[in-house]
């Protein structure tokens, strides 16, 4: 029996894919325990689990305007290093007294792999977006420069001053929640990389959709993203009304949509597996989590992605053929109608998304990262 630290951010859609790699390890008979935000990880875990409580500073509010650069650099210089430097004490710690044989890293939780880099542990990273397992600064030397400071910096005051390698990769094992289909063959990967597929859970069950023939649409921006996106969907709302032959569900916190016509069903929370399950197209802004369970479903997107990783992860999309990307601060209804006409009625996105959909259903899944994990400290 071997020990493994899983070390994450406060971010649900970052725990829940290690959630099922633990389990994994655990039916092994080896023994997990976790390092991150304390009330975050007990929501989600059994009671029996053994969680280290890390500090995590509030993050603050970042302007809805920000793209490109500047949100990269509040993201990084706001958010993930103040996180590093806050939890790293508190995984030193866990370190020190659960004494792991490996580290499992989340890409956003820098602190684990510094720990692991001055403890001389092996560790692992969980790459639970594909975004940057494409390089997505290579076109920008300025910027990959500033990055590689930034993190160096952070090294320097805790981690192991002389290590040289990307923070953000193990250069041992990376465990990437995602296959070839969706991030492309042609694309550089750092690191030695395991493609597991997203982790796959069980379908609740009934959540209020009357069966009928009409093709049901799924229209969400993610928990983050809602309250900023009253505009795009009002206009998703509007090219639906001009479809009565569809159906759809949309997530909107309440008073974000004017009237909605009979057709749409809105919810200010929803079981995205559930609705899944019966949709036929999804409408979203590009987050990992829900691209990635849409087309575990086999079903093609129309992505407008905001910021952070979402564009990349929607060029991925439109590379592997599984649906069209739109301007997320201009389409408008009719936009938006034409590209669900476009996913709906063209047979070429449906097979792009059930290729990607096979490649899932043929990773390894939590099977193969602990197989690997095992392998790790072997």
């Amino acid at each position: 029996m071997s020990r493994f630290l899983f070390v994450v951010p406060p971010l649900v859609g970052h725990i829940n894919p290690a959630i099922a790699v633990a389990e994994e390890l655990g039916r092994r008979q080896h023994e997990v325990a976790w390092a991150g935000d304390a009330d975050v990880l007990a929501a989600l875990l059994p009671a029996s689990a053994d969680i280290w409580p890390c500090p995590a500073p509030d993050p603050p509010e970042r302007p809805a305007e920000l793209r490109g650069f500047a949100a990269l650099k509040f993201l990084w210089e706001q958010v993930l290093v103040p996180l590093a430097e806050s939890m790293t004490p508190a995984v030193t710690q866990a370190v020190a007294q659960f004494r792991p044989d490996a580290l499992i890293v989340d890409q956003q939780a820098i602190a684990g792999a510094l720990v692991a880099e001055r403890s001389g542990l092996p560790w692992a990273t969980s790459a639970t977006t594909s975004s940057e397992l494409v390089d997505p600064l290579a076109a920008m030397p300025k910027v990959q420069q500033w990055l590689a400071e930034l993190l160096d910096g952070l090294r320097q005051r805790a981690g192991d001053p002389s290590a040289t390698t990307d923070l953000r990769f193990s250069p041992q094992l990376v465990l990437a929640f995602t296959t070839r289909a969706l991030v492309g063959d042609d694309a550089p990967v750092a690191g030695e990389v395991c493609f597991l597929g997203p982790m796959q859970r069980a379908v609740p069950g009934d959540v209020g959709i009357s069966a009928s023939s009409r093709p049901l649409v799924f229209v969400s921006l993610g928990t983050v993203n809602a309250d900023t996106g009253r505009r795009f969907l009002n206009a998703c709302v509007d090219a639906l009304r001009a479809r009565p032959q569809l159906r759809a569900v949309v997530v909107a916190p309440d008073g974000v949509l004017d009237d909605g016509p009979g057709n749409v069903l809105v919810r200010p929370h929803v079981s995205q597996l559930a609705v899944l399950a019966q949709a036929s197209a999804v409408v979203c802004h590009g987050g990992h989590n829900t691209v990635c369970e849409a087309l575990s479903f086999g079903l093609p997107l129309v992505v407008a992605p905001i910021r952070d990783d979402q564009p990349i992860v929607a060029e991925q999309v439109v590379r592997a053929g599984a649906g069209v990307r739109l301007r997320f601060d201009r389409a408008d209804a009719g936009q938006i109608g034409a590209a669900l006409d476009a996913v709906l009625g063209e047979p070429a996105y449906a097979t792009g998304a059930k290729r990607v959909q096979e490649s899932f259903r043929a990773a390894g899944g939590a099977q193969e990262a602990a197989d690997r994990l095992e392998k790790l400290i072997a």
